[in-house]
């Protein structure tokens, strides 16, 4: 068993400017994100210029960030929203969903696609690989921050967060590190590696977080505003998984029907 190393969110401090663990791992992940996009574009001999990836990173950082709040607010947190619609602008305060920043990236690439008239799912079956490390570093972020944390357990690499009582618990962040962070970026990656038809790589994407976070739902605690959607185990991020699993499935059939 283990207790929470408590950990400051705060990596440093500008002035009166306070610099997050949390911001500085999308920062981060951006980065990463911008250098294996120019390696693929190279390897593929992609047409598409540095300025044209800076671009789609750009891109991507907007819908993450609009459309992860959007949807935290929309999904876990619509009476405040609807009481308070200002609340959307605080983001200081914490509240970001996966879900909402995934819609967000899919609109930005349709609006980046669109601009430089390249084929949208060619845009998704390039980035897909790589959004695996934003996705690892939101969890990490998440465990720094100390939240999120797992339901009640008495397995032996248990941890006790002294936030959420003296109970130990499974750390789901770990837990989602693990397999929506890195097992689903090397998949990906090898997947990826050599050509493959058109929508195959965004439909393992699609699947493999979709399967990856349904099953990680059932070690993390619901969240208390929300509890169980329905059924005693039915959680909102199984229920926003379930159609990525779907849709995922779907284009694999549609994928491979094409030439």
């Amino acid at each position: 068993m283990f207790v929470y190393p408590h950990i400051d969110p705060i990596a440093f401090k500008l002035g009166p400017l306070k610099v997050h663990w949390y911001g500085l791992m999308y920062l981060l992940s951006f980065a990463i994100g911008w250098l294996l996009l120019k390696y693929r574009a190279k390897k593929f001999q992609l047409n598409w210029t540095p300025e044209q990836i800076t671009d789609l990173v750009f891109y991507g950082a907007i819908g993450v960030v609009i459309g992860g709040r959007l949807g935290y607010m929309l999904f876990y947190a619509f009476p405040e929203f609807i009481r308070a619609p200002w609340m959307i602008i605080k983001v200081w305060q914490g509240g970001m969903s996966f879900h909402g920043g995934f819609l967000g990236v899919l609109f930005m690439v349709w609006w980046w696609a669109r601009k430089y008239k390249v084929n949208y799912f060619d845009v998704t079956d390039f980035i897909a690989p790589v959004i695996p490390i934003g996705l690892a570093a939101g969890r990490v972020g998440n465990f720094i921050n100390g939240y999120l944390w797992g339901r009640v357990t008495d397995v032996p690499w248990a941890m006790i967060y002294p936030q959420a009582g003296p109970v130990p618990r499974h750390p789901s962040e770990i837990y989602e590190f693990l397999l929506e962070g890195v097992l689903l970026f090397i998949i990906l990656w090898l997947y990826s590696a050599k050509p493959r038809k058109r929508m195959m790589v965004s439909a393992l994407f699609l699947t493999g977080y979709g399967c990856f976070r349904f099953f990680c739902e059932f070690f993390r605690q619901p969240d208390p505003q929300l509890g169980f959607i329905a059924f005693h185990w039915l959680t909102m991020g199984m229920l926003l998984s379930f159609p990525m699993i779907i849709g995922g499935l779907f284009m694999f059939w549609v994928g491979n029907k094409k030439s």
